[in-house]
Parts: C-alpha cells; sequence; structure tokens
C-alpha cells in the first residue's frame, strides 16, 4: 500500500496521473488544490488523515508544495514511523524552499523527478539524496488529451493569448518575509506585458488570464479598468484546453509554460527588469526583456 500525500496542483496533476496507472493499491491524504485534481481524474475518492494512512502504509510518495506544509510533515512522520519516503518534485524551481520546514530542511529517502533538466537541478542541490529520473505521467496524459482535442476543435488562428498567473508575491513574503524578495510581483510582470504588447510582432484579438488554482478568480479584475485591449479572465476550463486554444502562453516561470512547450506554443517569461532571472531550464522559452526594442507605456496610462 502506498500512501500518496499532495497539495499544490502542480504536484497533484502529476501524482493523480500517476495513481491513474497504477496496479499496487493506495491511498490518499490530500488537502488544498490537490482534492479537486484527484477528483477530476479519479471521481470520487476518499482521504485518509497523514497518520492513519502511515499506519498502513508501506510506503509513501509525497508532492512539494511551497505555502503548505503537508508534504513535509509527511516526510517527518513517514522516517518516525520507519515508512520509505519519496518525494515526486513537479517543478524546476525553487527547490531549496520545497523541503523547508521550522527553517530546517526536511528532505525525504529519495527524489523522482519528471526529466533530465530537473534531474540535473535536484542532483546539484541535494547530491546526498538519490534523484531517480522517472517518465512524466502528467506529460503523457497532456500529449493524450492534446491530440484529442486538436483533432476535434478547430481552434481560432488569430493572436490569442493564455496568461498564467503565479502568487509571488504571497510565496516570497512567507518564505523571506519580503513579498518583493524576487524583485517584481505578479502584478508587476502583467503591467509589464501588457505595456510591451508591440514586442510581441503580432496582432493581438485577445488575452485570456489564467489565475493560479490558488488565487481568487477577483484577484486580476483590475486590468478591465486600466485598458481597452479585449482582456478576459479565464472561465477556469483545463488547462490542456486553454493552452490548446492559445497561440501564445505568457507567464513568469509557471509549469504551464513548460506544457504550453509539449503544446507547440510559443512560450514567453514576463519577468520584467529587475526581477530575478527565469529559473525554467527549457530553451524554447522566450524572454519578453529580450524581446522589447522601445518600452510602450500605453496599458500602465490607459
Amino acid at each position: 500500500m502506498v500512501v500518496i500525500v499532495s497539495h499544490d496542483a502542480g504536484g497533484a496533476e502529476i501524482l493523480s496521473s500517476w495513481a491513474k496507472l497504477q496496479l499496487e493499491s493506495y491511498c490518499l491524504v490530500l488537502e488544498g488544490p490537490a482534492k479537486k485534481i484527484f477528483e477530476r481524474k479519479l471521481g470520487v475518492i476518499n482521504c485518509l488523515p497523514l497518520e492513519q494512512a502511515l499506519n498502513i502504509a508501506d510506503w509513501v510518495l509525497c508532492g512539494t508544495s511551497w505555502k503548505s506544509e503537508l508534504e513535509k510533515k509527511a516526510i517527518l512522520l513517514s522516517k518516525e514511523y520507519n515508512k520509505k519516503v519519496i518525494s515526486f518534485i513537479d517543478h524546476w524551481v525553487n527547490y531549496h524552499e520545497r523541503f523547508i520546514l521550522n527553517e530546517k530542511l526536511v528532505m525525504p529517502n529519495e527524489i523522482w523527478v519528471g526529466d533530465q533538466d530537473a534531474k540535473n537541478l535536484a542532483t546539484e542541490f541535494f547530491p546526498n539524496i538519490q534523484v531517480t529520473l522517472k517518465v512524466n505521467p502528467y506529460f503523457i496524459e497532456l500529449k493524450s488529451e492534446l491530440e484529442i482535442i486538436l483533432h476535434d476543435v478547430k481552434f481560432d488562428d488569430q493572436g490569442i493569448v493564455l496568461y498564467v498567473c503565479e502568487p509571488i508575491r504571497e510565496h516570497a513574503f512567507l518564505q523571506y518575509g519580503n513579498e518583493r524578495f524576487w524583485g517584481f510581483t505578479e502584478e508587476e510582470a502583467l503591467f509589464f506585458f501588457l505595456e510591451n504588447l508591440s514586442a510581441l510582432k503580432v496582432s493581438i484579438k485577445e488575452i485570456r488570464i489564467r489565475p493560479h488554482p490558488s488565487e481568487q478568480p477577483e484577484k486580476y479584475n483590475w486590468v478591465h479598468k486600466k485598458s481597452n485591449l479585449n482582456i478576459v479572465i479565464s472561465d477556469q476550463k483545463s488547462l490542456i484546453e486553454e493552452i490548446a486554444a492559445a497561440n501564445i502562453i505568457v507567464g513568469c516561470e509557471s509549469m504551464a509554460m513548460v506544457v504550453g512547450l509539449q503544446a507547440g506554443k510559443r512560450v514567453i517569461s514576463s519577468i520584467p527588469p529587475g526581477g530575478k532571472v527565469c529559473g525554467l531550464p527549457q530553451s524554447g522559452i522566450q524572454h519578453m526583456q529580450k524581446l522589447i526594442i522601445e518600452p510602450h507605456n500605453t496599458f500602465l496610462n490607459a
């Protein structure tokens, strides 16, 4: 019996896809956005409290979270219960922060990653932990869904932008006590993108803003008061549907940008000048700062 522990959306996408492929029995310890993601993929689910689940576990598979302490507590308790615990890292940034609890590093027995870039990073950050490269079950699932969607539906071939959001300042404040620890906030990145649209050198028909699963949808309603651009807030169709319907995927360093590359889309990082370097290692990602010839301030002045 494997116990699957998950809170954040990125890890939940991978672990739920992994669970669908398993013949081994499992039980679930889920909180936050993970519950809806597992329900969407697996149907009706039953969750157990962590300690109850560990009593029947042979081993434990965790996601990683930047906000929740669930997976970190699961690592600690798994070791107290003498259960092997593995963490599946779903991203390419903030590796250290994913394992900090009460200012201490809390590490599993083993780390799984879904691509070679992530393995290189994890091995560099955690040289004393076994890092194992696994086929990424989420990307396999995405490719299958994409083939169906692109085959069955004809999408608009004009300039449709999907902007994927991240709660950057909340993350920075929780980790470092400073909302601008990385030199920018999510609002500043969105401002930067919108005021420099001409750098894309394409005609933009619509910009669809997709809040992060941990954000309230109304968080970005202010864009309607600031601009005459055709901007809509996502009605939360599935990520893959929205990516398939777009021509350009924009964000700071969201996993959705990597999914966009998998879908063959143009992908752009909107991190503004003065912000940290985008941590995503994929070479196909363009960077808004490098696309700009002359800044245009039409959005902020609208």
